[in-house]
């Protein structure tokens, strides 16, 4: 008597290995009973288990006899959320299988070099957020592109914020793709983190209020050694007039905790001779020019007074 589950343990496996470990009839009835599924052409998994995202990755793995990509493989890397849409592989050129449902395919000359996150197969997480942003950046062939690009940006984001990604292997991996989609959108964007954006919010702030005529050159992320031993980061500050710019994204400062915390920075800040302006995310979205005329107003002022 075969115990199924420790035949499968991930999950899935090619019905051929599986027959091997078995036998023909077994694995019939098997089929038959409905204990395991024919998820793709020669590729069986657990009945039970066949809404698991691994086992869907590794099936469509065993059946491409291709590496996950793109968003697959930005979401083994723990780099973007695990999402129904279909998964991606990527195979060498000249072999192509046949499409089945739920599966993209990618075909590419360049060598694979898949790398294994997770005991799955996936290309490098460079390459794949630039894999995954030509994709985005493709709404002809990708009718999911508009979706999956508000992704990626923020898994580009994300990656280099947190380091998982070096940003000079990001800006490599763009350029062995010259003709990738949307290339020149992906190294403004670049352009953007490489100068201290760490959100969409502050990249919003950046492009449509603080870069305006009328306003000095100011320093993102400027750190501030204030009483009790601390340090706080600024999101944007000119040192001089002690100005700072404080964008608040919900996810980070709309809880009670965050914003008593944000409150007993800028009293600190306040103390050095520091002026603090916040702006939600609902404000500088809405009115970014009414965030812009306030703070010339009060740059123009301390520049004054100094």
């Amino acid at each position: 008597m075969h115990d199924l589950a420790a035949l499968l343990p991930h999950g899935a496996a090619r019905r051929d290995r599986l027959t091997l470990a078995t036998s023909s009839s077994s694995v019939s009835r098997w089929l038959a009973r409905g204990d395991v599924l024919l998820l793709h052409p020669g590729v069986l998994a657990l009945a039970d288990r066949v809404g698991e995202w691994p086992v869907r990755a590794r099936a469509a793995v065993l059946w491409a006899r291709g590496p996950l990509s793109h968003l697959s493989a930005l979401a083994v890397h723990g780099l973007a959320p695990v999402t129904s849409g279909p998964l991606h592989v990527t195979v060498p050129a000249g072999r192509w299988p046949r499409g089945v449902d739920g599966v993209i395919v990618h075909c590419t000359t360049r060598p694979l070099e898949p790398v294994a996150v997770a005991g799955l197969p996936a290309l490098g997480a460079p390459r794949s957020l630039v894999d995954a942003w030509g994709w985005a950046a493709s709404p002809r062939r990708n009718p999911r592109a508009e979706r999956e690009m508000v992704v990626v940006r923020q898994a580009v984001i994300e990656a280099v914020r947190t380091r998982a990604v070096d940003l000079e292997d990001l800006r490599r991996a763009s350029a062995r793709q010259r003709k990738h989609g949307g290339r020149t959108a992906l190294d403004e964007l670049l352009d953007l983190v490489a100068g201290g954006c760490q959100s969409e919010l502050e990249v919003f702030g950046v492009l449509h209020v603080l870069r305006a005529p009328g306003i000095p050159p100011f320093i993102q992320q400027h750190r501030v050694a204030i009483p009790g031993g601390r340090t706080v980061v600024l999101d944007a500050a000119w040192p001089g007039p002690r100005v700072a710019v404080e964008l608040d994204g919900a996810a980070f400062h709309g809880s009670r905790e965050q914003r008593e915390r944000d409150l007993r920075r800028d009293t600190a800040l306040a103390g050095l001779g520091w002026v603090v302006l916040r702006f939600s995310y609902r404000r500088l979205t809405t009115d970014p020019e009414g965030c812009r005329r306030e703070i010339e107003a009060v740059l123009r002022r301390r520049l004054t007074d100094r």
